[in-house]
């Protein structure tokens, strides 16, 4: 485990931070001395998060952002650098998913399960990665799905998306590797949160991950000894998939 640099606190931006994965992970963050940034849609739960932080004796700034929006984006960056500084981790985290067949999918719901996995990615990793590369170091986390790698049914929409995401997560990590900039996928396997109705929930609640489970594997991926990354790692339930 590494130990955080003296007189100098790593600032986390966490994406879709108002609940799940997002929300256990930058609490997770905070939870070691990290500066939090949350973002999301919901500004309400965001300054809830956020204030729980605080309350703590941490450091956290929430911010309203929808990741599809590059006006958005660039405008939620600027606010961290003028507050914060520049970013060491991003978590890339903001996904939505409808579960329905190919058939049944609509134009519109695939352009914004693809806007949000896909080009949400893009546009948060493009404006902390100059930044990144400039000081040749920092982390880009990726919370993509075992949906981007393994065939289920009603996800064609949502594992196009991930899929995309993942393959462009790669072939970033071919090409900042060597100036200091790590790019760490993360594929979960079921985790339990609001992206499944309440009756998938309550069936499957005892084989499902829970949120800080994947955060956990985050922060100690971070905390790895500088000599080595994880390029990408696989979390499942014992049981495997649902």
């Amino acid at each position: 485990m590494i130990e955080l640099e003296k007189n100098y606190t790593p600032v986390i931006w966490v994406t879709g931070a108002t609940k799940g994965i997002g929300l256990a992970t930058a609490n997770a963050f905070a939870a070691i001395g990290c500066k939090i940034i949350l973002s999301g849609r919901n500004k309400n739960q965001l300054e809830v998060n956020a204030r729980r932080i605080i309350d703590q004796g941490g450091f956290a700034l929430p911010l309203v952002c929808d990741v599809t929006s590059e006006k958005n984006v660039r405008s939620a960056y600027a606010t961290i650098n003028k507050k914060v500084g520049d970013v060491d981790v991003l978590v890339n985290n903001a996904g939505v998913s409808i579960f329905e067949s190919f058939e049944k999918t609509s134009v519109k719901e695939f352009d914004t399960i693809v806007a949000t996995n896909l080009r949400g990615f893009f546009l948060c990793t493009k404006v902390v990665i100059p930044a990144m590369l400039k000081h040749k170091k920092g982390h880009i986390i990726n919370i993509h799905s075992v949906s981007a790698t393994t065939l289920f049914y009603d996800s064609s929409a949502y594992s196009a998306a991930k899929a995309g995401a993942l393959a462009l997560s790669r072939c970033l990590r071919l090409e900042v590797r060597k100036k200091g900039v790590r790019v760490v996928d993360v594929l979960p396997g079921a985790v339990e949160t609001d992206m499944w109705n309440k009756s998938v929930r309550k069936k499957y609640h005892s084989k499902m991950m829970q949120p800080e489970d994947v955060a956990d594997a985050i922060v100690s991926i971070y905390c790895q000894p500088q000599r080595l990354t994880t390029d990408e790692i696989v979390l499942r339930p014992v049981e495997g998939d649902l």
